[in-house]
């Protein structure tokens, strides 16, 4: 028979191993919604917008944003977080096949340096512009944060995601994949993060993530 010190000691694991299981449970949880919310292909490819944005952090992003532009997609292309001494010239290298014609509907922004700046910079732009809608173009795994800073900040603007795929990102069994799961483990509580980063107080509450 359990002697009542024995009961009680499993009574104190128990309720303390009780948050844990449920933090865990819902870390969980959320990692499945996150993960199936990255899309796996460009769901809308012929809305036309006012403004196709493209958050830098690869060449691909850039040329895909160019093709988009070049084929009439949007009457501008921003691109957001730009490098100083980068001139819309070095854009239009990386892909030759963009007429030279975009050349004067291509507008870079420096001021970025992270997910929540894009929104922010790009915010900017679009309300001084006028413009109500615009096609968003960053890394597929990047599309649920980006979605979330851009909705915070532009909740009157419609964004149609066009997500581009990294060669080198495995989206099918992610979790087999070392990098891949590294990666999107990451982006996962930079999501949650930028979830959460409202709630915080002081300082802590605008700080970049």
């Amino acid at each position: 028979m359990t002697s009542p010190v024995k009961r009680r000691r499993k009574g104190l694991f128990l309720a303390a191993a009780m948050p844990v299981f449920l933090a865990a449970l819902t870390w969980l949880g959320g990692l499945v919604w996150f993960t199936n919310h990255i899309p796996e292909t460009v769901a809308d490819t012929e809305t036309v917008t006012d403004a196709i944005v493209v958050l830098t952090g690869g060449s691909q992003r850039i040329q895909s944003g160019l093709q988009l532009l070049a084929a009439g997609r949007a009457k501008k292309l921003f691109v957001s977080g730009v490098y100083h001494g980068t001139d819309v010239s070095a854009l239009l290298r990386l892909s030759s096949q963009t007429p030279d014609s975009v050349q004067c509907c291509i507008v870079l922004g420096y001021a970025a340096d992270n997910t929540q700046g894009n929104a922010l910079e790009t915010a900017q732009w679009i309300h001084r512009e006028g413009f109500h809608t615009l096609r968003l173009v960053t890394a597929a795994f990047h599309m649920p944060r980006s979605l979330l800073e851009f909705r915070r900040v532009m909740p009157d603007i419609r964004i149609v995601e066009n997500p581009v795929f990294p060669e080198l990102i495995k989206q099918d069994h992610w979790w087999a994949w070392p990098g891949t799961s590294g990666l999107i483990l990451l982006e996962y509580h930079k999501y949650l993060l930028a979830l959460i980063r409202p709630l915080a107080l002081g300082s802590s509450a605008g700080e970049a993530i």
